[in-house]
């Protein structure tokens, strides 16, 4: 509701003159309190009479308790009414009248099938896209993606740039769109460009080479650095593959020097990339062996998550290694792709870590092969890193 508004002129505020009275202090003895006697005078209902409410006959009847024994209604004397079933129809049932339905017995003898006379109707004129007949239920029909090349042999630049062992696909396209890629000397930056074999691509002042894609799996030894070349001539993963292709191959991820196990090369930029981020949740088992037991409340606390410099590690399980006697060695699987993230988990805890091992990296396992050595993968490991990505 909106009152109007008063006409006529504000009045204005002002501020009065002179100093302010204080009211804390007051000179003087304080009053005693003491209680009014008599009707206060500002109460102007102490001549009123008081109301007097009277019963439906006119007087007030006093009241009177009522004499002899109290009567008990919970045990009701006599026989119980007999519960009889309604014979009249309900009021609402407006269905009375309808003949029931009769259901056919077991026993009773089933229509017999009549096959339909005439001619079968022609769906297949009406509807020549579909098909009809035996055979042509609605089934899911499962292409093949798209090749990337057409069948005249052609590719697109992007995957070449990926099989020569450079960078991921999506990483390509980048650099295309840059104009860091020429082909045949001059600079593309189309996206989903197609090239023939005969074709030259340079990227960086040199010329590129489309290799075939190689998967190897190193049992890495003790004291050696993973990369590809060391300037201070330390001993390097690449001299443990010495002669294993002759393509160029890449470690995906990495192992510190003293760490031990597990460790795949490839060229496959893709590949790499997708084992390598966190969101796939790659998992990877280690034998870990500690300087002293590790207690169940250490043990616990690893589970729930140790918060670290750069954020809580999580462990997705932890558990003693064999029958559980021995309490330096532990078995710990992460999916986390942080830099020595299991050591500093334990030095946060208090234990230094004198023996770490991966054992399985992304279901591949060291079966067959001993420190130092390593493999080609099979097509059905290469298939299973695929689908596991």
């Amino acid at each position: 509701m909106r009152y109007p508004k008063k006409e006529g002129a504000k009045k204005v505020y002002q501020k009065r003159a002179g100093p302010v009275k204080d009211y804390s202090k007051q000179d003087g003895p304080k009053r005693e309190y003491k209680k009014r006697e008599g009707p206060k005078e500002e109460d102007g209902f102490t001549d009123k009479p008081k109301r007097e409410y009277l019963k439906k006959d006119g007087q007030q009847r006093e009241y009177q308790k009522r004499e002899g024994p109290k009567k008990e209604y919970s045990k009701n004397e006599g026989p119980k009414k007999e519960y009889k079933n309604r014979e009249s129809p309900k009021d609402d049932d407006r269905f009375n009248d309808r003949p029931k339905r009769e259901y056919l017995k077991k026993d009773a003898p089933l229509k017999e099938y009549q096959k339909r006379e005439g001619p079968k109707k022609d769906y297949q004129k009406k509807y020549p896209e579909r098909k009809f007949g035996k055979g042509s239920g609605a089934k899911r029909t499962i292409r093949k993606k798209a090749d990337l090349g057409d069948n005249d042999g052609t590719i697109r630049l992007n995957k070449y740039i990926a099989n020569a062992g450079i960078c991921s696909r999506r990483e390509a396209d980048q650099l295309i769109a840059t104009g860091a890629v020429s082909v045949n000397g001059k600079i593309v930056t189309q996206l989903g460009t197609k090239i023939s074999p005969e074709d030259s691509v340079q990227f960086g002042g040199e010329t590129l080479r489309r290799e075939k894609l190689v998967y190897i799996l190193l049992n890495k030894s003790h004291d050696y650095i993973t990369t590809t070349d060391d300037p201070e001539g330390r001993k390097t993963v690449m001299m443990l593959l010495k002669n294993a292709c002759t393509e160029r191959v890449y470690p995906v991820g990495r192992l510190d020097r003293a760490t031990t196990g597990l460790l795949l090369f490839t060229n496959d930029g893709e590949l790499a990339k997708k084992l390598m981020h966190p969101r796939h949740g790659i998992k990877k088992l280690y034998h870990v062996e500690l300087d002293k037991n590790l207690t169940k409340r250490d043990m616990e606390e690893i589970v729930t998550g140790i918060e670290l410099e750069d954020g809580i590690a999580e462990v997705d399980e932890i558990a003693y290694d064999g029958d559980g006697k021995d309490k330096k060695s532990v078995g710990i699987q992460i999916h986390s792709g942080k830099n020595r993230i299991i050591r500093r988990i334990f030095e946060k805890l208090g234990y230094k870590i004198t023996k770490l091992d991966r054992v399985i990296y992304a279901g591949l396992t060291k079966k067959n092969l001993t420190r130092g050595r390593w493999r080609f993968l099979t097509s059905m490991e290469i298939s299973m890193l695929k689908m596991l990505s």
